[in-house]
């Protein structure tokens, strides 16, 4: 039985049984086609006379040298990248409209090209006037960056093979048009045709490519996202617009560890690396306050020190809020019913706030006790000692659980000056001189010897 032709939309992806005129799926009209099979008929006749090559093969004991690695000069930048750029690696770098991805990547031109570097910048979205004016807000007219506003991608990349560059920023791939696709600059097919040629040229030329990737409301980049499994490196670039401080996070990096992050500061002469981001996130706290502590986190490979701070009020309505900036909501439900149910503190009719001071995420569930430390400090209007970090997860029976890296987060704090935490009691903490650790069991006892309840 023959088998049937496969249709799939350009605009969207989807797949059809049959071609229609229009898609059903995002509504677009003529974008619907047909899927043309790479070979057909059996396997042993789909090569037929055109055999290709015998590839070498190794084992896993044979020797590589790590990669060659140039470094921008901002720390930073160096960090997420794992340890500089590497030559031939396309880097994926996505953010809000208006955070600072197209200043950032700006600078990292300049920075490069004042290294030795030869740096291409190519603009999809800005005029050459518009960008020489941020560079010259920026002071970085004296660099030797080679500018260009193109969105045609057979023009980019000519131009890239004939400048032969170490380095090619293109904002952004969504603006991105591939005159051998037939559907417009943005959609889908569009975005992945664009992002699979450029990455194809940067390791077949041996150049560092990086492409600025617009994001989705949920904060995920738009398109599709064999786009992520096609560069080397993916980065956000996170921040409040209430807030000076920006995070460049890793999310994948195949030449380095994941989930780093790098702290940036927004200011009138643009991006400033912040190398002590636990200072910058304490900076205001002065005096003990119900509500806030202090939590000891990891953030790659970097400890960061960061406030927790809970707000706990009756509620004047039938079902009360919950309310988070910075956490998962899904988690402080959780916490919430830990309390309830193993420690008797009840938190219905009552509103909680939470929020990570300073524009802060975290994700790990090390926060879990510091979270708890802060809703159980509101609701009882007791402060902690402000000279005391906090940090542990919580399990389903309110057993406290050890986390990883103790050592590093309360190396941390003492050098901010803390002279004592609070972590669960199979933490390996090490020998701290002047520094005290209070370990705990579970909630329950965490409750009763710090708030004297339970």
């Amino acid at each position: 039985m023959a088998k049937a032709n496969q249709f799939s939309c350009n605009a969207c992806g989807a797949s059809h049984q049959k071609w229609s005129g229009r898609c059903d799926a995002c509504g677009e009209w003529n974008s619907i086609v047909e899927d043309v099979p790479l070979s057909t008929g059996p396997a042993s006749k789909a090569l037929g006379a055109a055999r290709g090559r015998s590839i070498p093969l190794s084992d896993l004991a044979t020797e590589e040298a790590p990669p060659p690695r140039t470094q921008s000069g901002m720390a930073e930048l160096d960090r997420v990248l794992g340890g500089g750029l590497v030559p031939a690696s396309a880097i994926l770098v996505g953010g809000d409209p208006g955070i600072g991805k197209s200043t950032l990547l700006l600078q990292a031109a300049a920075s490069f090209a004042r290294v030795g570097l030869k740096s291409v910048y190519i603009s999809g979205e800005e005029a050459s006037a518009q960008v020489r004016m941020r560079a010259q807000r920026l002071g970085l007219t004296d660099a030797p960056v080679k500018l260009g506003t193109e969105t045609n991608l057979r023009d980019i990349l000519t131009t890239l093979e004939n400048e032969k560059p170490d380095i090619a920023i293109i904002d952004s791939i969504q603006t991105m048009w591939a005159d051998n696709v037939g559907s417009s600059p943005g959609s889908v097919s569009q975005v992945r045709a664009a992002a699979h040629e450029l990455t194809s040229f940067a390791k077949r030329k041996g150049l560092a490519v990086v492409l600025v990737g617009h994001v989705t409301k949920d904060g995920q980049i738009a398109g599709p996202r064999v786009i992520e499994h096609m560069v080397d490196t993916v980065l956000y670039f996170e921040g409040e617009r209430g807030h000076q401080f920006r995070i460049l996070r890793a999310v994948k990096n195949r030449f380095g560890p994941a989930d780093e992050i790098g702290v940036f500061e927004m200011t009138g002469a643009g991006l400033r690396e912040v190398t002590n981001p636990s200072a910058l996130f304490l900076s205001e706290r002065d005096k003990p306050a119900p509500g806030s502590v202090v939590f000891a986190g990891i953030e790659g490979t970097r400890p960061v020190l960061c406030e927790l701070q809970a707000l706990v009020a009756p509620s004047p309505h039938s079902q009360p809020r919950r309310t988070v900036v910075g956490w998962d909501s899904g988690r402080l439900a959780m916490i919430l019913a830990v309390l309830e149910a193993r420690c008797g503190i009840p938190f219905a009719g009552l509103d909680v706030y939470l929020n990570v001071a300073g524009g802060m995420k975290i994700t790990e569930p090390a926060a879990d006790l510091a979270v708890a430390a802060a809703l159980l400090s509101a609701r009882e209007d007791a402060a902690l000692p402000s000279d005391t970090v906090v940090f542990g997860e919580i399990s389903l029976s309110g057993a406290l659980r050890p986390v990883g890296q103790t050592e590093n987060r309360l190396k941390e704090a003492k050098k901010l000056g803390f002279t004592g935490a609070i972590a669960p009691a199979r933490s390996k903490t090490g020998t701290q001189s002047g520094f005290k650790v209070q370990k705990m069991s579970d909630l329950t006892a965490f409750v009763g010897d710090i708030f004297g309840a339970g």
